[in-house]
């Protein structure tokens, strides 16, 4: 099977979020999804261009175009986040964003009326029904598809610091379930989600994906949710690991991040370099130390087992991507990593405000509500 690859011509970048929508008075989880995007789509369009369905009617997942910097996609979500939150408050709804939704049962939602979405349920039964998860994901461009696969190699390595930076579920259907991120133990229990595969090459990738379309596992590639995925259509690697991010400043240094390190990964491999592929059953523990953990989690960093903690390690990086950050012009936006290391990351904001209210998990959505609407 051959899989065409669009390359891009410079590390382009693309952003999706995935928000909540939520009745102010009850703070649960409300559909309303269907009259939102009715009301937002242009004439004769099949849907807003950048406003679209998700799994549940209570989503709406907002998308850039293709950007060329982080603060033309803080613009490009900005004025979509504005639009959508117009229109959902004359419904009486408001927006925020966290991996989880805090109280509310995913017994409660209802299922988009798309036949993709229709048949995912029907293929996956209990373990689609319960995806009341919510995510952002980061396109960035790759140059050539002899890239590809080398670079989601090497992103591997990342993991948890993707993970721990962007952590915003701690809670399950009114549960503290002692983990940072519930949202990325929930997700890859789907068959063709989780960390990707170590593959040898693009041709290796055309391989796994025939033999999954012929055998009639999936019917796509956009199937395959991994957490670090090649994107043909969009000549992108997709960074799927984060949480829910509650701010726009939480998203744009996830974006920066992302932005820098595949950067830098696609001009190692001009100068020559081959780029590490990390051991499998050393990415797979780190990003469980991530999901457990969250910022005060110790990864592995090294084949002599040698561990570090993640802070540190976020902290280091960011340092090392500043002179390409510089260039990209979104030094700011990295420069995110240190005030979300120092403020708290989500999860832990979350669970200050509950301590502070006896426990009331409701105080928690207020303050995401809050947060998304004014910031941190």
């Amino acid at each position: 099977m051959q899989i065409p690859f669009s390359p891009s011509a410079h590390s382009s970048l693309g952003v999706e979020w995935e928000l909540q929508l939520i009745d102010p008075e009850t703070r649960e989880l409300t559909s309303g999804a269907i009259e939102i995007l009715d009301e937002l789509r242009p004439a004769g369009a099949s849907e807003h261009p950048k406003a679209k369905h998700e799994l549940l009617q209570s989503t709406i997942e907002v998308v850039t175009g293709v950007c060329t910097t982080v603060g033309e996609a803080r613009a490009d979500l900005a004025e979509t986040v504005r639009t959508v939150a117009k229109a959902a408050d004359r419904r009486g709804l408001a927006l925020m964003c966290a991996g989880t939704h805090p109280i509310t049962n995913w017994n409660s939602q209802k299922i988009s009326p798309k036949p993709r979405y229709e048949q995912l349920v029907e293929n996956l039964q209990w373990l689609a029904r319960r995806l009341q998860i919510f995510g952002v994901h980061v396109h960035v461009g790759v140059r050539s598809p002899a890239k590809v696969i080398p670079i989601v190699n090497a992103l591997t390595s990342y993991v948890p610091h993707f993970l721990a930076l962007s952590a915003s579920s701690p809670y399950w259907v009114g549960h503290d379930t002692g983990l940072a991120s519930s949202r990325s133990k929930v997700f890859e229990a789907l068959p063709t989600a989780g960390l990707p595969y170590q593959l040898s090459g693009w041709d290796q990738f055309e391989s796994y994906m025939g033999t999954l379309i012929s055998t009639r596992t999936i019917d796509s590639v956009r199937e395959v949710w991994w957490d670090i995925r090649p994107h043909p259509d969009f000549g992108t690697v997709e960074l799927r690991i984060c949480d829910g991010l509650p701010t726009l400043d939480e998203v744009c240094t996830v974006a920066a991040l992302a932005q820098c390190l595949v950067e830098r990964l696609d001009r190692e491999i001009d100068r020559g370099y081959t780029l590490p592929s990390p051991k499998n059953w050393v990415v797979r523990e780190n990003k469980w130390r991530a999901a457990r953990f969250g910022l005060d989690a110790e990864i592995i960093v090294d084949d002599l087992d040698n561990v570090v903690p993640v802070r540190r390690a976020l902290l280091d990086l960011a340092d090392e991507l500043m002179p390409i950050a510089r260039r990209l012009s979104c030094a700011d936006e990295l420069a995110g990593i240190q005030r979300i290391v120092a403020r708290g990351a989500s999860y832990q904001r979350q669970r200050t405000i509950a301590e502070a209210n006896g426990g009331d998990l409701t105080k928690v959505v207020d303050s995401l509500l809050e947060e998304m609407a004014t910031g941190l």
